[in-house]
């Protein structure tokens, strides 16, 4: 009897003491040296790649953002400030997305089929949408220059990068919204397109919110 609870006290002890070392090890050490590696080779990646406008964390470059006018009474869904350039739809246009204006408590497709007929509408809804609201006096958007990713959304509804095709047709409204000249707003289209990661992976993009950063600079300064 008494070496049964000698027996059993002892793996207790060793159980414990296992558990007191894993959980300083695991628990404290290897984090702090994890992050400790991490803060000092990219701090940026490390803290969530903030971007800042002022002084002031605004977002991160690695999740897309909405830009709206405030909410009106009676107005289904936010209307777009035009004086942005804007990003890719959230994923449905309608009121049964399931990611609506970059919000995220969640995020997903609309696992829609490619000929169903809510989808195919809320497609065409959105290209007459961006032909009107990128059309000026001085220049007049055509339904061919459209290009898919402004009226669809991505995988996960979050995309923060646009495509250059998509920035420049939005070029001619942001100037004259803001009072610039279409060659300073292209320019900064240019300045801010990066190219295929590590020269042959994915497309050409372009990051709306660090855009829009630049351009409130711009229009500042102007």
């Amino acid at each position: 009897m008494n070496n049964s609870v000698t027996n059993t006290a002892r793996l207790l002890g060793a159980g414990l003491r296992a558990l007191l070392v894993l959980t300083v090890v695991t628990g404290v050490l290897y984090p702090l040296v994890v992050t400790g590696i991490a803060q000092g080779l990219f701090p940026g990646r490390a803290n969530g790649s903030e971007i800042k406008a002022d002084g002031k964390v605004v977002g991160s470059s690695l999740i897309g953002q909405a830009y709206n006018l405030p909410p009106e009474e009676g107005r289904e869904t936010p209307a777009p400030d035009l004086k942005w350039f804007q990003g890719r739809p959230q994923n449905g246009l309608g009121t049964n997305s399931v990611n609506t204006r970059y919000k995220l408590v969640l995020s997903g497709a609309t696992n829609r089929s490619g000929d169903d007929e809510e989808l195919v509408q809320w497609v065409k809804d959105a290209k007459a949408a961006v032909v009107k609201d990128n059309s000026t006096d001085t220049y007049k958007v055509k339904p061919s220059q459209v290009p898919p990713d402004a009226v669809t959304s991505s995988g996960s509804g979050l995309d923060p990068d646009i495509s250059p095709r998509y920035a420049d047709l939005q070029v001619h409204r942001v100037a004259e919204r803001n009072g610039l000249s279409t060659a300073q707003v292209r320019k900064l289209v240019e300045e801010h397109t990066e190219g295929r990661t590590l020269g042959f992976m994915g497309e050409p993009r372009v990051n709306v919110l660090e855009l829009n950063v630049a351009l409130k600079e711009l229009t500042a300064k102007s």
